[in-house]
């Protein structure tokens, strides 16, 4: 098994690596770390948990390392970090060695850093070549986008063969998003937020990277234009999403259909089944309903029509497994199946 630890591990994205690592077939946690002021203790002293499933015992017992220790027992880094604090002190684990799997944005639109959806574009691993070599690092730095932009960027790949010009996204997100207690309550109580600081760009650039073309070691961003606004709602967890895609192609609703339905699974022990299902009910995808779909990890699509040139549709799926750390962890579980990782 890859020895795997996790950086940022006291936060609510860091308990939810520590719940896709622990048990996992192929990675074994060896280590958990965060700030100064945790380091040396138990982590269940520090650990404020927050998940619906008890905190493994194990992992309770494990002494807290200090995030930027270069000298931990892992083969594998699940970066749960700030963005600001990301950008200080991964570069410095990938070039001690170790693969960087991060869910922080710090690096994510650098140009020989991949952006992954294993489903969607596999191949922007190949930018790894070119990032050893212009950053000589022995390790390897691999990012999974914004959650918002996951279930965005998934429900659009299915549909490019059809011609994609043009996107607007409206998005309705959970609060998990902004970390336990990144909202206070009398904030959102009986309302809707309609500003999300630095989201609305993320949404509109990272979909382009993602969807873009692989050409000699760079990636050609994918050439429609998108346009985001995002909104916190008083929703514990899921995302929501409503989207108008402009299609060159025209095709029928049935196309369309069927081409989410044949999106093809990765067959990891993290990936779903069914990376997209299709809701027929007027009234789904709901978040209680639809969030776990895929032990978290399938986005859920519904609503689907036509309105004049665009197509509508709704798309949904868990912030905080498939947008966040169930990603980074299936990204990993990518990096094993080509070869990039031995076990």
């Amino acid at each position: 098994m890859l020895k795997v630890c996790v950086l940022g591990a006291t936060g609510l994205v860091g308990q939810r690596f520590i719940q896709c690592l622990w048990g996992h077939p192929w990675f074994r946690l060896t280590g958990v770390l965060a700030s100064e002021r945790s380091a040396g203790k138990r982590y269940g002293e520090v650990g404020k948990w927050c998940l619906d499933r008890e905190m493994p015992p194990a992992v309770r017992r494990m002494k807290v390392g200090k995030v930027g220790d270069l000298e931990v027992d892992a083969d594998v880094v699940f970066s749960a970090l700030p963005a600001d604090v990301a950008r200080e002190v991964e570069p410095r684990y990938a070039a001690a060695g170790y693969t960087v799997c991060s869910n922080a944005s710090a690096y994510r639109m650098e140009e020989d850093v991949p952006l992954l959806i294993p489903e969607v574009n596999p191949d922007h691993l190949g930018l790894l070549e070119a990032q050893r070599k212009r950053r000589r690092w022995k390790g390897a730095l691999i990012t999974n986008p914004n959650c918002t932009t996951v279930f965005l960027a998934m429900a659009l790949a299915p549909l490019r063969p059809f011609g994609i010009e043009e996107v607007a996204v409206s998005t309705m997100q959970a609060l998990s998003g902004a970390g336990y207690g990144g909202v206070p309550g009398m904030a959102i109580a009986d309302n809707v937020l309609p500003y999300i600081g630095k989201e609305e760009e993320k949404v509109e650039s990272e979909p382009r990277k993602i969807l873009g073309t692989l050409r000699n070691g760079r990636v050609q961003p994918a050439g429609f234009d998108i346009r985001a606004s995002c909104h916190r709602v008083p929703v514990i967890d899921g995302h929501t999403e409503s989207i108008l895609v402009r299609l060159s192609g025209k095709p029928s609703l049935d196309r369309v259909r069927r081409a989410w339905e044949s999106f093809e699974s990765i067959g990891t022990p993290t990936a779903p089944e069914r990376p997209i299902v299709v809701r027929d009910e007027m009234d789904r995808p709901q978040p209680r309903m639809d969030r776990d779909a895929g032990r978290g990890m399938t986005v859920s699509v519904g609503r689907v029509a036509r309105k004049g040139p665009w197509l509508r549709l709704l798309a949904l799926g868990h912030n905080t497994i498939r947008g966040a750390a169930g990603a980074s962890v299936l990204n990993a579980e990518l990096m094993v199946n080509q070869g990039y990782l031995k076990r």
